[in-house]
């Protein structure tokens, strides 16, 4: 059992809890339940604190408390979450969870994958870390529609789209999905490669 710690959310985390506090009514039944007739709603526990500053950041990252931190960008690409891994991965008492899936590529994925050392850019200059901190991943969180259900969307489309471009994803999914949207709808559909220009009218 986790012991009762503060959970920080930073970057995008805190709109992204916002909407589930602003739309009870598409939460499954257990949250509606919990909301709407026992009054409870998690999402406005005061467990929850949020980062507002850089200066609040750093504090925590140098706090000796134990506590749980929910940051972004979910590939650590980029974002709060890179200040806070820089800070901890050498300390074997850390953990990571990955809640989300690690594209190809991605430096989380790189580290998911259990490399003990990475080089990252800081201010502009690279520095070698090590990373020692615990690395676990967790599934079932990711809020990503499958092909399926997207297939079902692009059917219930009306009127139908001219165009339809795929942005997200590994290359050869990208790839095969735009292609079976075309051969199953008729409609063009491109996957373009990073860093290529499309001309949208």
């Amino acid at each position: 059992k986790i012991p009762k710690c503060p959970v920080y959310l930073d970057g995008m985390i805190w709109e992204a809890t916002a909407i589930h506090t602003a739309y009870p009514e598409y939460l499954n039944s257990n949250l509606r339940t919990q909301i709407f007739q026992q009054n409870e709603n998690p999402f406005l526990s005061p467990i929850f604190k949020r980062v507002e500053t850089a200066d609040m950041r750093e504090e925590i990252c140098h706090s000796p408390d134990p506590c749980i931190v929910l940051a972004t960008s979910g590939m650590m690409s980029g974002g709060p979450v890179m200040e806070y891994f820089r800070e901890w991965a050498d300390n074997e008492n850390n953990w990571l969870l990955f809640v989300g899936y690690q594209s190809e590529g991605s430096i989380g994925r790189t580290i998911q994958r259990g490399r003990s050392e990475i080089t990252l850019s800081m201010k502009g200059k690279p520095i070698d870390l090590q990373i020692k901190m615990q690395r676990v991943t967790v599934d079932g969180f990711s809020g990503h529609s499958d092909r399926k259900q997207l297939m079902r969307y692009i059917s219930s489309l009306e009127p139908k789209p001219n165009k339809i471009i795929i942005g997200h994803g590994e290359d050869k999914k990208c790839t095969d999905f735009a292609s079976s949207i075309y051969k199953k709808f008729g409609i063009e559909t491109k996957a373009p490669q990073n860093l290529e220009t499309i001309r949208l009218r």
